[in-house]
């Protein structure tokens, strides 16, 4: 329980220096942080905040913060985001509309999700590059942490991407070679 209140305190601490007044969720969802768009609200689950900050070389406080001010940063850009909003949702409804194997096997279907993983290692970049902008004014978190944070997050994107460009190239690839 005491763990529990020291990490509220350090995302709301962070929410008041940078002087955002931003409902926060505690969620059950499995993701350690995440800001709601649509909502404008900034979620947290404290079991898998827990399980990354026993992962992680970094101090808990920094790593909060650091990840509060990218959560943050999201919300700077929010206007971008609520314009992505009509795509989001198409891709979505693809997603629902198809198994995996159909979306990993139908050159279109495998585009759409690279273009999802481009807007949203777009809107990683531009979340961490407010989240820079905030710790430059209100120093949140040492330098090293924050690149810690900020590297360990733009990976993960980075790494699907690589994926499925990977699989999308090979399936271009044998679609060329039976068409000559």
């Amino acid at each position: 329980m005491k763990e529990r209140n020291q990490i509220q305190q350090w995302i709301q601490s962070t929410m008041d220096a940078v002087g955002m007044d931003i409902e926060l969720k505690q969620m059950n969802n499995g993701i350690n942080m995440s800001y709601n768009f649509i909502f404008n609200n900034v979620g947290y689950d404290v079991k898998r905040v827990q399980e990354v900050l026993a992962e992680t070389p970094i101090s808990p406080e920094a790593y909060i913060k650091a990840l509060t001010i990218h959560e943050l940063g999201h919300a700077v850009d929010r206007k971008a985001l609520m314009d992505s909003l009509e795509r989001t949702i198409e891709i979505f409804e693809m997603k629902k509309s198809y198994s995996l194997k159909e979306q990993y096997s139908d050159i279109k279907l495998l585009g759409m999700l690279i273009e999802e993983h481009l807007m949203n290692i777009a809107f990683e970049e531009t979340a961490w590059a407010n989240a820079e902008i905030m710790n430059k004014k209100f120093a949140i978190v040492d330098w090293q942490s924050f690149e810690q944070v900020k590297a360990q997050g733009l990976a993960t994107y980075h790494h699907l991407y690589e994926r499925d460009l990977t699989l999308y190239n090979k399936l271009l690839a044998e679609q060329s070679e039976q068409i000559a």
